[in-house]
């Protein structure tokens, strides 16, 4: 079970989950883009080596050619869209958390949790999709020598110029998919861990940084996990030409398994894992400081 020391505070969890989602994508951002860029290359023709033979091969290959600013393209999409989106995911996972209370002190079950973990992938879809559109495509653009946009307000104006605010919204049914569950997962885990962690007759509230860190890094592990299968489809939507896939996903997914086999779906594991651990280490350790400062500076709040 999980412990509840302190009454839950939806709006403490908004502020402070703003400041981690600011940490997770400093830390998380360059392999980011070697992943959404394994994900989205082509398939090699016969007799051709691949663009990128894999997750060190993208990395090396995208410092070589653009150098450290290559692999921080497209950041500006995540940054500006992070701090409302993750203020509002944490936000989520308090109100979801405080509505299944009866009383501020009831401890909750992990089902409970992990039911409160995926209302927060509800809330941060609206946000979440077209910041993720957005920088898909700035990432892919540098790898394929095309530059159509300029940067993320470029890219965002030509989107809604060609399709309206449902270009700018393509991939939302995709990213329910990846994130009402993958949450869900998130924060349970995280949740677990730091119960695991606490010693006993102590807070979960006094946990060390480094255990906090280890627990927010397994978090995003398994929330990785669980969310990398519909995110190489969503990235694969995402950055297709207009009227490629006309029935949505279904169509990603038939060609991706019929043309490159099931393990398709699994395109930028390695990408994903090596930066799970440190981005959301460090973005679960922003939350729980910024959570402490604000008991102490807003202590009603």
């Amino acid at each position: 079970m999980a412990d509840q020391a302190k009454p839950i505070s939806p709006l403490k969890n908004l502020l402070a989950g703003g400041f981690g989602g600011m940490c997770l994508v400093f830390v998380g951002h360059p392999l980011d883009t070697v992943k959404v860029r394994l994900q989205t290359q082509p398939p090699n023709l016969p007799g051709q080596p691949p663009m990128y033979s894999g997750t060190f091969d993208c990395f090396r290959k995208t410092l070589m050619r653009e150098g450290i600013m290559g692999l921080y393209r497209g950041m500006a999409a995540p940054i500006i869209g992070v701090t409302p989106m993750f203020a509002v995911c944490f936000f989520g996972f308090g109100l979801g958390k405080k509505l299944q209370q009866k009383h501020p002190e009831d401890v909750l079950s992990y089902p409970q949790l992990f039911a409160a973990g995926m209302l927060s992938g509800v809330f941060t879809t609206g946000i979440m999709t077209p910041g993720e559109r957005i920088k898909c495509l700035l990432q892919i653009q540098a790898s394929s020598g095309e530059t159509k946009y300029t940067g993320a307000l470029d890219c965002a104006k030509k989107l809604y110029k060609e399709a309206g605010i449902r270009g700018i919204y393509k991939g939302t049914v995709l990213t329910l998919m990846r994130d009402v569950p993958a949450s869900g997962m998130y924060f349970m885990t995280y949740e677990w861990l730091k119960n695991i962690f606490t010693p006993e007759e102590k807070s979960v509230n006094e946990l060390s940084v480094p255990r906090i860190l280890v627990a927010g890094g397994i978090a995003g592990i398994f929330n990785w996990a669980v969310a990398i299968p519909p995110d190489v489809l969503k990235s694969r939507f995402q950055t297709a030409p207009p009227g490629k896939y006309p029935n949505g996903f279904r169509d990603v997914l038939r060609e991706l398994i019929r043309n490159e086999g099931i393990t398709s779906l699994y395109k930028g594991f390695n990408a994903v894992m090596i930066r799970a651990f440190p981005a959301n280490a460090a973005c679960f350790l922003g939350f729980e400081v910024a959570m402490k400062f604000l008991n102490w500076a807003m202590p009603n709040l």
